[in-house]
């Protein structure tokens, strides 16, 4: 997920590639995409009834609200909690959906049990690791990643970030901050940064700072909050750790049930939360700039994939995952929140002018997330340093929005 209004001059979209998805349970591929949009939504039906349409109806009705954001950002209005930014696009319904489980709100909407385990929980897996007793919230953010209209960067979506940065000619100081400390000058407060840069260590007085790293105790960030009143070091909850292997090989498709790879179809297996299952999802991977001849490698043939997974895995599984390969590089990382604790939504604000945003990941994790959190703390500093107080958490901004124009 990621507007278009956030790429910088002279980016353009990568060229979608054409792929289909199945879901295994272990034993067999119980639900899979085919070349024919009607075909695909009878099976839809005919296994789940009418719960999928109640999903979409769900998912567009959030994401309807949820890009409200945009048009308050374009006008200046900033929120110094990521409660009120919630609560400001969808009331208490929204604030409600990041402290109960999706399962519950997706039971309450009329979606089956079955539906939840086979097709919701699968994309909660891929994309978070989880399952579906995560917030309702995050769960309508990774299920809106899941749709078929996203789109990526030709040439890597890292190119937002360094387009971002050379736009605002920004000086770049390449270190690794180790401590910050309020410095008080009479009425005045700054911070100081302590850092390690590869020239030695070093320090900056600076009026604003933005944290950009999650400061939870599990990440390990290695930030110093020294000489704060009240003391402070890190926020509560810990970060969920997974796997990435990319693997450079042959798929074994006999595993998910197509003796020839020539009749394996797929592109991306998702997987059902079964305890027998030591991987969440494994898909094709397409390089970040794709040419205009460009084809996804056939099952027969040797390609790249990417295979998400709780633990590292062993010699064994990827001997079960593929016939032969020639090479397997493991990522392993805290990728996102580990969801369900009740320690709440991480503050926006953490001192005067000292503003966190990683704690919109505490909502839902996602590209386009971290870009509104973004926007919003930009604002938010502006008219905290120029005082400016009608522009921050104000209420029924639909209203205010329509009576200015």
């Amino acid at each position: 997920l990621l507007p278009s209004a956030l790429l910088p001059t002279g980016l353009k979209y990568r060229r979608n590639v054409a792929g289909k998805t199945a879901v295994f349970n272990g034993e067999e591929v119980i639900l899979e995409e085919t070349d024919w949009y009607l075909l695909d939504l009878f099976r839809l039906w005919w296994r789940y009834g009418i719960s999928f349409i109640r999903l979409q109806m769900w998912v567009e009705e959030i994401m309807e609200k949820f890009m409200r954001i945009y048009k308050y950002q374009a006008h200046g209005y900033a929120f110094s909690s990521v409660e009120e930014l919630l609560d400001s696009l969808g009331g208490s319904g929204f604030i409600n959906m990041t402290r109960r489980p999706l399962s519950d709100s997706l039971l309450e909407l009329g979606v089956s049990q079955r539906f939840i385990d086979e097709v919701i929980a699968p994309v909660m897996r891929v994309n978070y690791g989880q399952n579906v007793s995560i917030p309702a919230f995050v769960g309508a953010v990774s299920l809106a990643g899941a749709q078929n209209n996203l789109w990526a960067v030709e040439g890597g979506n890292k190119q937002v970030c360094s387009g971002l940065l050379k736009m605002a000619n920004a000086n770049l100081l390449k270190a690794q901050v180790t401590s910050i400390s309020p410095l008080h000058s009479g009425e005045v407060l700054q911070y100081q940064l302590n850092f390690t840069a590869a020239s030695g260590v070093g320090s900056e007085l600076y009026d604003i700072i933005v944290l950009a790293t999650p400061i939870q105790a599990s990440v390990g960030s290695g930030l110093q909050f020294q000489d704060f009143a009240p003391p402070f070091d890190e926020l509560p909850g810990s970060y969920h750790g997974t796997v990435a292997t990319i693997v450079h090989g042959y798929l074994n498709t006999s595993f998910f049930g197509f003796p020839d790879p020539r009749l394996f179809p797929f592109a991306s297996i998702l997987t059902t939360e079964t305890p027998s299952l030591f991987f969440n999802s494994v898909a094709s991977v397409c390089p970040v700039n794709i040419s205009a001849g460009f084809r996804r490698k056939q099952p027969q043939e040797a390609g790249v994939y990417k295979v998400f997974s709780p633990q590292s895995l062993d010699k064994s599984q990827l001997k079960t995952l593929f016939r032969s390969y020639y090479s397997a590089q493991v990522t392993e990382w805290q990728a996102y929140p580990q969801y369900g604790s009740s320690q709440g939504l991480p503050p926006v604000e953490l001192h005067p002018n000292l503003y966190y945003l990683n704690g919109i990941e505490w909502a839902g994790s996602a590209m386009e997330m971290s870009s509104v959190a973004a926007k919003n703390i930009a604002l938010l500093a502006y008219h905290r340093w120029s005082k400016q107080t009608d522009m921050v958490d104000q209420k029924d901004l639909m209203h205010r929005i329509k009576t200015e124009l």
